[in-house]
C-alpha cells in the first residue's frame, strides 16, 4: 500500500499542469551576488513545495525526449537529458547542505517525507523503458560522435544499465522497491548518528581536569556554561573535545568513559541502536547486487572503480596491513614500557583509551613536541591565509571576501579569481560545531561548473564544512596539526570543484577511489618547511614559527603511523567484509566486526578501527560503500603525484601546477581516472612514496612494487569472509581462537 501511494503523488506531481507556485524563493531569479542561494530568504516551509516542482519539471522534460518523433541523436536524447532537471538539482543540492551543517526537526522531517518520493522519481526516470531505448539507440551508434560526446553517452548508458533498465518488470519492481527503502534506510542511520552523538555528554568536576590545557579547559567551560551545568567542564563527541581530553587527561577512567562513549554510538541495545538499520542496509544492498547478476554488493560497486573487483582491494589492503601492524604493535609495547615504568608495575597494560595520552607522552620525549605549544601558530586565520598564498604561488588564483547570504552567521564567503583575474568562483567555509551540523569535514557544491547553450561559463559555487576548535573568550580558534591538514585537505576537493572545465554536467563525476587524489595530494604541502614559513605565524606575537619547532613537526611526521594507518585499515577492511557477503544472513554487527579485524586478523585490541558500523557514516550513508578503501588508495596516487613538484626543485612550481590542474584537476570525469594520472606524471604511479611517508618501508627495499615489499605469511586469507563464517557468527556467537 505504502509504495502505491507513493507512486501516486509521484504520477500527480509529474502529470501536473498548473503553473509555477509562487512566493517561492526557489521559483524566482536569485538575484544574489554570482547567483549564490539566497539562504536568508529560504525557510523549511519552501523545500516541499520546490522538489515537487523540481520533480514534475524534470518529469515533463524527460517525457519530452521520449514524445520527441525526430530520430534519436546525442542532442534530442543525450544532451537534453544532461540539461534535464535544473530546479529539482538545485533544490536537492541547497536543502543536502542544510541538512547537513545547520539542520532541524522540521527540515529533518522533510528529508524523511521526500526521501522515499526522490527515489521513486528516481527509478521513475531510470527504468523508464521508452527513454532507455533513445538512449541505447545513441549509444549504438557512438563512434559518430568526437570524445566529449562518445563519453557522456557510455556513462548515460552504463547509469541505465546500472539502475536496472535491463531488467525484467518483476524484477524492476523489486529494484523500485529496494531503492525507496534503502533511502529511508539512509535517513534513519544519519538521524540516529545525529542524535546520538549529541545526547552524549562528560560531565567533569574543575578538580578532576588534571594534566588538561589551559585552552581545552576553557572550551569545555564554555560549553558548560551554554548547557547551563554550573561550574562543570563539558566534553562531548566533537573531535575537537574528545580528541583533546583523550590526549591529556590524567584521568584513566574518565579517559574510558569519553572513548567508550564514542565507540558506543548507536551500538546495539542503545537508545540510537542503528544495529537492525545496518542489517536491513545489508541484506538490500546484497539483493539489489543479485538482482543486477554480482556476487556482492562489493562486485556491484568495484566494477566501475579503479580497483575493479575486491580481490584487488583485498591484496592491496592486505599488503600494507602487515608492516602497519607490525609497526603499531611496536608503538603499543612502547607505550606500555612507559606506563610500567611510570606506575613501577611490570604487569601493567595499555588499553585503547589510553593511546592518544601515552602517544602524546613520548612524542614529547622523543621530539620535544608539545601539541599545545605548538598551537598558537596555527590560528584558524593564518591557516586560511597560508592556504590562499599557496593556491596563489601554485596556480595564480586569488580570494577576496564577499558579502553574500549565509546559513549560519559563521559562515564566510569568498569570491575566487583566476589567474586573470577573471571570475572562477565562490567559495563558502563553515568551521566550527553545533547542534546541527554532522561531525567531521566535508566539501560540496552549491552549483557545479558547467556552460550555457551559448557556450558561457557557468562558475560553480563550492563549500567546505568543518568541526574544528572554537575560539574562546580573546583566543582565536587555533587548529592541532591534524585539523590544519583536514583544512589542506578539503581545500584541495573544493579546488578541483572550481577548476572544473567539463562540456557536460554527465562528466563531473570521477571513480570514488580516484576523487581523493585533489584533495590529499594538498596535504603534502601543510607542514612543508618552506610552507610554514607562509602562514605559521604566532598569533599573538607575530613571529614566524621557530625553525626548531618546524624541524620537531617534521622530524615527527612519521611518529604513530602504525596506528593512524592501521585503524584507517582496519575501517577498510570491515568495511570491505559487511559488503563482501555473497549471501545475506542476519548478523550481530559487533560479533562481526570482532571476528574480521580482531580473530582472523590480528588487530591488537589497543587500537579500534577508525569508524565501528553503527556510526560509520561513510559507508550507509556518505556513498563511500565498499569504497572506504579509496583514501589510502588514492594516497598511492598523490604521494607518487607530490613526487613530480619535488623533483622539478620547486615545491611551488607554477608549471607542474599548471600540469595538473589541466591534466588532472578540470578533466575530471572526461577519462577514466588512472588515464587522467599516466598524462600527467607520464607512467604508473610508485607506491614506493606512500611506504616512505607512512614509516612502512622495508630497510632494504627490494623493488617497488607492493607485492615485493612486504613479505606475508602465504596462508593468511585474502578473500571476503565466507558465507558460513557470517551464519557461525549469528548461530554460535563470536568465533575465538
Amino acid at each position: 500500500m505504502k509504495h502505491t501511494l507513493l507512486l501516486m503523488t509521484i504520477c500527480a506531481i509529474a502529470s501536473c499542469s498548473e503553473p509555477t507556485p509562487t512566493g517561492n524563493p526557489f521559483f524566482t531569479e536569485w538575484t544574489t551576488p554570482f547567483g549564490v542561494p539566497p539562504f536568508e530568504d529560504l525557510r523549511p516551509e519552501h523545500f516541499r513545495p520546490a522538489f515537487e516542482e523540481g520533480m514534475r519539471q524534470h518529469r515533463a522534460e524527460i517525457d519530452a525526449i521520449t514524445a520527441n518523433p525526430e530520430p534519436p541523436t546525442f542532442d534530442n536524447v543525450i544532451a537534453a537529458y544532461d540539461r534535464a532537471g535544473e530546479l529539482y538539482g538545485r533544490v536537492a543540492r541547497v536543502f543536502g547542505a542544510l541538512t547537513s551543517a545547520e539542520t532541524n526537526a522540521e527540515l529533518e522531517e522533510i528529508k524523511a517525507a521526500m526521501s522515499p518520493l526522490q527515489s521513486q522519481h528516481s527509478d521513475a526516470i531510470g527504468l523508464d523503458p521508452a527513454l532507455f531505448a533513445k538512449v541505447k539507440a545513441v549509444y549504438d551508434n557512438r563512434a559518430t560522435l568526437n570524445a566529449a560526446q562518445q563519453r557522456l553517452t557510455e556513462r548515460v548508458y552504463r547509469r541505465f544499465e546500472r539502475s536496472g533498465a535491463l531488467l525484467s518488470e518483476t524484477d524492476k519492481e523489486r529494484m523500485r522497491a529496494i531503492n525507496e527503502e534503502l533511502s529511508s534506510l539512509g535517513v534513519k542511520f544519519e538521524s540516529n548518528n545525529r542524535e546520538a552523538m549529541n545526547a552524549f555528554r562528560l560531565v567533569v568536576d574543575p578538580r578532576d581536569a588534571t594534566g588538561l590545557p589551559s585552552g581545552v579547559v576553557a572550551r569545555a567551560r564554555t560549553r558548560a556554561e551554554e548547557e547551563k551545568q554550573g561550574d562543570k567542564l563539558v566534553f562531548t563527541l566533537s573531535k575537537p573535545s574528545w580528541i583533546p581530553f583523550l590526549t591529556y587527561s590524567e584521568s584513566e577512567p574518565l579517559r574510558r568513559q569519553l572513548y567508550e562513549g564514542y565507540l558506543g554510538q548507536s551500538a546495539e541495545g542503545s537508545q540510537f541502536d542503528n544495529a537492525q538499520v545496518i542489517n536491513d542496509m545489508i541484506r538490500l544492498r546484497t539483493d539489489r547486487a543479485h538482482l543486477m547478476g554480482f556476487d556482492s554488493y562489493a562486485d556491484f560497486v568495484l566494477d566501475e572503480r579503479m580497483a575493479k573487483t575486491p580481490a584487488r582491494v583485498y591484496e592491496f589492503l592486505d599488503d600494507i596491513w602487515a608492516p602497519a601492524l607490525a609497526k603499531a604493535t611496536e608503538e603499543r609495547d612502547e607505550m606500555v614500557a612507559l606506563k610500567r615504568t611510570e606506575t613501577a608495575d611490570s604487569t601493567a597494560t595499555i588499553n585503547s583509551w589510553d593511546w592518544w595520552y601515552y602517544a602524546e607522552k613520548i612524542r614529547k620525549s622523543r621530539y620535544n613536541l608539545d601539541e599545545e605549544q605548538v598551537r598558537p601558530y596555527f590560528a584558524l586565520d593564518n591557516v586560511r591565509s597560508g592556504i590562499f598564498k599557496l593556491c596563489n604561488r601554485l596556480y595564480g588564483i586569488t580570494f577576496r571576501p564577499i558579502v553574500a547570504p549565509v546559513y549560519h552567521k559563521d559562515v564566510q564567503v569568498y569570491e575566487v579569481l583566476d589567474i586573470d583575474n577573471t571570475h572562477l568562483g565562490v567559495m563558502y567555509m563553515d568551521f566550527f560545531p553545533r547542534a546541527g551540523k554532522g561531525s567531521g569535514a566535508w566539501c560540496g557544491t552549491y552549483r557545479s561548473q558547467g556552460y550555457t547553450p551559448d557556450g558561457t561559463r557557468i562558475a560553480p559555487i563550492t563549500n567546505i564544512v568543518c568541526n574544528f576548535t572554537e575560539p574562546t573568550g580573546t583566543t582565536p580558534a587555533l587548529l592541532t596539526l591534524d585539523e590544519t591538514e583536514t583544512f589542506f585537505h578539503e581545500f584541495g576537493h573544493a579546488l578541483h570543484n572550481l577548476f572544473a572545465d567539463v562540456p557536460y554536467q554527465g562528466l563531473h563525476g570521477t571513480e570514488r577511489d580516484f576523487v581523493e587524489l585533489p584533495s590529499q595530494i594538498m596535504e603534502n604541502w601543510a607542514f612543508a618547511p618552506a610552507m610554514l614559513a607562509e602562514y605559521a605565524i604566532h598569533h599573538r606575537s607575530g613571529e614566524p614559527i621557530p625553525e626548531r619547532i618546524v624541524q620537531r613537526i617534521n622530524e615527527s611526521s612519521m611518529f604513530n603511523q602504525g596506528f593512524m594507518t592501521t585503524e584507517l585499515l582496519a575501517a577498510s577492511l570491515s568495511d570491505m567484509d559487511i559488503h563482501s557477503q555473497k549471501e545475506y544472513t542476519p548478523f550481530s554487527v559487533a560479533d562481526f566486526e570482532k571476528y574480521a579485524l580482531t580473530t582472523r586478523r590480528g588487530l591488537i585490541p589497543e587500537i579500534e578501527p577508525r569508524y565501528r558500523y553503527p556510526y560509520f557514516s561513510h559507508i550507509f550513508d556518505g556513498g563511500y560503500s565498499a569504497g572506504y578503501y579509496s583514501y589510502i588508495w588514492a594516497e598511492v596516487l598523490d604521494k607518487d603525484a607530490y613526487e613530480a613538484f619535488v623533483e622539478s626543485g620547486d615545491l611551488f612550481s607554477r608549471a607542474v601546477a599548471t600540469d595538473f590542474r589541466h591534466k588532472v584537476l578540470a578533466p575530471r570525469g572526461l577519462r577514466d581516472g588512472m588515464d587522467l594520472y599516466r598524462d600527467f606524471r607520464g607512467a604508473e604511479p610508485s607506491r614506493e612514496p606512500l611506504f616512505r611517508a607512512r614509516g612502512l618501508l622495508p630497510a632494504d627495499p627490494a623493488a617497488d612494487s607492493l607485492l615485493a615489499l612486504v613479505s606475508r605469511d602465504p596462508n593468511t586469507p585474502r578473500e571476503p569472509l565466507p558465507d558460513s563464517v557470517l551464519r557461525q557468527i549469528l548461530n554460535e556467537g563470536p568465533l575465538v581462537e
